[in-house]
């Protein structure tokens, strides 16, 4: 056995300490994000669980073009309103957190369990329906009726 075998050996030993470096480094990175992943999918499940919207009154005033949306937090998970969407007749309605209250409060952006809140928006004609998403993905759905 001349150098040649003992460098090739060599060679091939450092090759594969590299490559199983490469090879742990890229799984356990792997196995970690999997983790988190799995972790933050259970926290969703767990909040959406916990949460839950019930749209008690929806009334349009045609007199004065307003909509007035009435939604009870049912849950015990804490909402925002910025990852609260409304959508009147299938329409997404922007810019509607700076009329809301939440139980009576226009300062606040947390919605609380067994908290109320209040949505007026301005509409040229009255809908037929409004749906409420929270940010953990429970909805409620209602009629709309006339003041």
């Amino acid at each position: 056995m001349g150098f040649s075998v003992s460098g090739s050996a060599a060679i091939i030993f450092a090759a594969l300490f590299i490559a199983f470096g490469m090879w742990y480094t890229a799984s356990a990175n792997t196995f970690e994000q999997l983790n988190d992943a799995k972790s933050d999918r259970t926290d969703a499940v767990r909040a959406a669980g916990s949460s839950g919207v019930d749209v008690t009154n929806a009334t349009y005033n045609a007199s004065t073009d307003e909509l007035t949306v009435t939604v009870e937090n049912t849950g015990a998970a804490q909402l925002t309103l910025d990852s609260t969407d409304l959508l009147v007749d299938g329409q997404y309605q922007t810019d509607w957190q700076d009329n809301a209250t939440v139980e009576g409060n226009a300062d606040t952006r947390l919605w609380l369990g067994s908290e109320v809140l209040t949505v007026t928006v301005s509409l040229p004609s009255q809908p037929d329906r409004v749906k409420v998403v929270a940010g953990t993905g429970v909805s409620d759905t209602a009629g709309v009726t006339a003041a």
